[in-house]
């Protein structure tokens, strides 16, 4: 070992800036990739972590019916706890700005027996105590507040509640001081969106029932249930519920199911993270590759004299890879560091929505095998290449490029021969480059970027088109509840037929039914007193007859149903089979969303239900009309048929909470590219910079021979804008078509209708940018080729 170190000490004092750089060089990769492949782990797992010890609800249970009896529900054997919400919401006023809350809690149980959550800070209010309450994790970032400060929360009259009052009208009622006691994260106590809530203590109900139920009730109480045995007790439960209550068809949604739903939506952030991770890799094996390839080939020349006193291959390559080693080693625990720093901001998107414990996180499984694998890739890179170098036969004639040669047939002016050639053909001895590092660059670079721009075409199609969600319909108008509709109904409906803005108008009457054993399916049956709106269809057509049904695309997964199947659905009016014409979407309300449930006509309907739980009326209004001034337009129609237009609320539909999810991880595929674009800027920039290293004797001898210093700038520019037509004939179709692929995978999952993206701006401008790009790199090195002084390289030759 005592020749290595002697060696080492050499290169120290040599190359130290050389050798500082290629350390920081690791470091900055080592970092990159192990915080995007920690945040992955991170982040995919941040919603199986909150389940874990919160005492989660496996079910919410909604029979929507005023006081309904909890005890009875409570006694069953298949419960384990039960925590009741009010459905209504309150005013949170604060010196910022004004909050609606919703759901306040019904009972003790809630934050204890039942989604017992994770405290970000402070405590669980008292429940007999008006005048505490927590918020969400959001609520401080949003707001400015946190525990200690007050609220004010300003709650509805009974008038309000009695009135059919818009739920995001301001309540008039009366105002509790509060102070915030607790930061608080539970998988129900969360919005995966990111807006911010606050949750009162129970007491708030118990003290002011009339102002949340109205006088005599017409409000209701639901509740989230956890069950002895989890989801296998689902079936169970669903069926002592219906002999202790006496209703069939009570709505109970499987909390499994949006556990399935966010697991879906953080795996596909994660795999957007590995893959940044994936491209930061790939930079690296260009990057720092070439970087130690270099230095292990000139410490090979300089170990000649060496290698003829009786040096061995073996030792001259381990010589060769010690500096490297040193450097990696030294990197790699910066890196290493930087990549733990780092976890302080991760995990990104919905994933930092759910994490149970936010900040720095020490993953040892990651970074310590990651810091390891750099070190040991560095090291035996280097080690490589030496060998390789030592093994080379410089007599072997280097490899010609058919591109090269076709160009030389053609009579091509000599610059641009010995530019192709410089671009796609290595050389050997001293002045071989490698040619296919830059070449993979340029395509990945356009692939990534091009796909990337595609993908988010997507995007912000879907962020500005509710039809992908199925929402052909600027408006929902609520006509009754509970099986009892409004008396001025018809007139309301006829007038808004009649309105010159209104250009299409479908009633519904919706119902809870069930399929097999567990699965509640909300069904929508439709009736069309004028043109009917569009429905989004992915497969097959609408339901025609009585005994025909659209479902949609997650119920009929769920159902392993498809067009021409048949469906068994469990309703008041017993047991009904429908054979399914399509599948789609639906319109999203407060039992389902907009791709859960199913479409029925009016007589499919009164097939399956002799009552109902909502009616309503959708509303598509003309091209080209004022949605706000339609919808007051309406409401005043309501207040003209009935007095006050008691009843009858009527508002835009509510934006798909899976769009803001989508919205979540459009930046990821833009870094992406975005990095994958600096790899290829790095990978021809690196290529035409060594290739005025290693290739200045032949320039030399042309200019020799008569070759001008125009012409010898002339040959970067043909090498690189040659290293750019590569990049584009392969890259552009290869990124368009993985954009289009990707997104046609997250719109399947999601799902949302598939509409294939165009990014014509991106794909039009692609081609210029990457030549502009290409010829600003050469510029340098061709400045260098007119500075060349033949004399003087080809007398050290």
């Amino acid at each position: 070992m005592t020749l290595q170190w002697v060696w080492l000490r050499l290169e120290l004092r040599r190359r130290w800036r050389s050798l500082a750089v290629l350390a920081l060089l690791i470091a900055f990769v080592t970092g990159t990739v192990l915080a995007a492949v920690a945040g992955a782990r991170r982040g995919a797992s941040s919603y199986d972590r909150l389940l874990a010890g919160t005492l989660p609800a496996d079910v919410v249970v909604l029979p929507n019916q005023p006081d309904f009896d909890w005890d009875r529900i409570r006694a069953l054997p298949e419960v384990a706890a039960v925590s009741t919400f009010v459905v209504a919401s309150f005013g949170v006023v604060t010196d910022k700005q004004n909050i609606f809350g919703n759901f306040p809690p019904g009972d003790d149980d809630v934050l204890r027996t039942v989604e017992r959550p994770v405290l970000l800070a402070g405590r669980v209010f008292d429940p007999a105590r008006l005048d505490e309450v927590v918020v969400s994790s959001e609520y401080p970032a949003l707001t400015g507040q946190s525990v200690g400060d007050r609220v004010t929360l300003q709650l509805p009259t009974a008038e309000q509640i009695a009135s059919g009052v818009n739920p995001m009208a301001q309540p008039i009622g009366p105002k509790i001081e509060a102070r915030i006691v607790g930061v608080v994260r539970s998988p129900w106590f969360t919005n995966p969106l990111g807006g911010a809530f606050v949750v009162p203590s129970p007491a708030v109900f118990t003290k002011y029932q009339e102002n949340f139920l109205g006088k005599p009730h017409i409000g209701y109480v639901n509740a989230l249930v956890r069950l002895n045995g989890s989801a296998h007790a689902i079936p169970a439960f669903k069926a002592s519920l219906a002999r202790a209550t006496g209703i069939p068809n009570i709505d109970v949604w499987r909390r499994s199911d949006e556990t399935d739903h966010f697991n879906q939506v953080l795996g596909f952030e994660a795999a957007a993270l590995l893959a940044f991770a994936l491209a930061a890799l790939a930079a690296a094996t260009v990057l720092v590759g070439q970087s130690v390839a270099r230095y292990a080939t000139a410490t090979v020349a300089e170990l000649g004299p060496l290698r003829s006193l009786g040096l061995s291959r073996r030792r001259a390559a381990a010589i060769a890879a010690v500096a490297p080693l040193l450097a990696a080693t030294a990197g790699s625990v910066v890196g290493v560091a930087c990549a733990a720093v780092a976890s302080a901001w991760m995990p990104i998107g919905s994933a930092a929505n759910f994490e149970p414990a936010p900040g720095f996180d020490l993953d040892p499984l990651i970074l310590l095998p990651g810091g390891l694998a750099a070190i040991v890739l560095v090291t035996a890179a280097a080690a490589a290449t030496a060998w390789l170098a030592l093994h080379r036969d410089p007599r072997l004639a280097p490899s010609r490029s058919m591109v090269a040669v076709a160009a030389a047939r053609l009579g091509l002016p000599v610059p641009i021969l010995v530019g192709t050639r410089f671009a796609l053909e290595r050389g050997r001895g001293a002045t071989a480059v490698p040619v296919r590092p830059a070449l993979l660059g340029a395509i990945t670079g356009v692939l990534g970027v091009l796909a990337a721009f595609t993908f988010s075409s997507g995007v912000a199609d879907a962020a500005v088109n509710p039809a992908r969600y199925g929402q052909t319909y600027q408006a929902f108008a609520y006509l009754g509840m509970n099986s009892q509709s409004s008396s001025g109904t018809g007139k309301v409906l006829s007038d808004a037929i009649a309105d010159p803005d209104v250009a299409a108008l479908t009633e519904a009457k919706i119902g809870v039914a069930q399929a097999g054993e567990d699965i509640s399916v909300t069904m929508y049956g439709y009736r069309s007193p004028a043109t009917p709106i569009t429905q989004v269809i992915v497969d097959g057509r609408a339901p025609r007859t009585p005994d025909e049904t659209l479902l949609g695309v997650t119920t009929a997964r769920r159902l392993d149903a498809h067009v021409g199947s048949t469906v068994d659905l469990n309703g008041p009016l017993g047991r009904q089979r429908y054979r399914v014409t399509g599948v789609g979407f639906v319109p999203s309300g407060s039992h389902n969303d907009y791709d859960d449930g199913g479409v029925v006509t009016h007589d499919g309907y009164e097939r399956l239900f002799d009552s109902y739980k909502y009616h309503i009326a959708l509303i598509a209004f003309r091209p080209g009309a004022d949605p706000d001034a339609a919808i007051q337009r309406l409401t005043a129609y309501a207040a003209a048929a009935i007095p006050g237009g008691a009843g009858i609320l009527i508002e835009p539909p509510e934006v798909p909470t899976k769009l803001v999810e989508i919205q979540n991880v459009q930046p990821l595929p833009m870094v992406l590219g975005g990095f994958l674009a600096l790899l290829a800027v790095a990978a021809v920039g690196h290529a035409l910079a060594t290739a005025v290293r290693r290739r200045k004797h032949e320039v030399a001898v042309l200019r020799a021979l008569g070759m001008t210093r125009p012409q010898a700038r002339l040959i970067v520019i043909a090498q690189a804008t040659l290293l750019a037509l590569v990049g584009l004939l392969f890259g552009v179709p290869l990124g368009f078509a993985l954009g289009r692929v990707l997104w046609r995978v997250v719109a399947d999952s999601t799902p949302l209708f598939y509409s294939p993206p165009l990014a014509l701006l991106a794909l039009l401008l692609v081609g210029p940018a990457a030549l502009l790009v290409a010829n600003l790199l050469a510029t340098w090195p061709g400045h260098l080729y007119t500075r060349l002084r033949p004399a003087h390289v080809l007398r050290a030759e």
